[in-house]
């Protein structure tokens, strides 16, 4: 139903940016949620930030609140996570995952994602 694409991981030092990219293949994008999901080595799978299918409703972790800015542009099918002022705390992997659900809502738990790219490496250097 819905592919997913990750890019624009990379290496950045404390302080900079990186721009997440996630293209989505398939003709309904517009009415999945869209999600950003990261882990580190040794460390559970953590929610990031969320948006929903219609744009209109955003979620963030605390710990991203203010620095992290997602995105969507469903004309492009293509979802983005701004990262801002990026800490080497937030090196992992980062997915992308939808979730078909309500055009507002923005669901936090992995196990309401039913599909996942594969993920992009996020490096942050002191």
């Amino acid at each position: 139903q819905v592919q997913l694409v990750e890019s624009g991981g990379g290496l950045v030092q404390a302080g900079g940016s990186l721009r997440l990219s996630c293209a989505a293949s398939g003709r309904t994008f517009s009415s999945y949620a869209m999600g950003w999901f990261r882990q580190a080595p040794g460390k559970e799978r953590e929610f990031v930030a969320g948006i929903s299918p219609g744009g209109s409703s955003t979620y963030y972790t605390d710990s991203v609140k203010g620095r992290f800015t997602v995105s969507r542009d469903n004309a492009k099918n293509t979802g983005f996570l701004q990262m801002n002022s990026l800490k080497p705390e937030d090196t992992a992997l980062y997915y992308c995952a939808a979730a078909l659900t309500a055009s507002r809502a923005v669901p936090r738990t992995g196990r309401e994602y039913t599909y996942w790219g594969q993920g992009t490496q996020v490096t942050v250097s002191s």
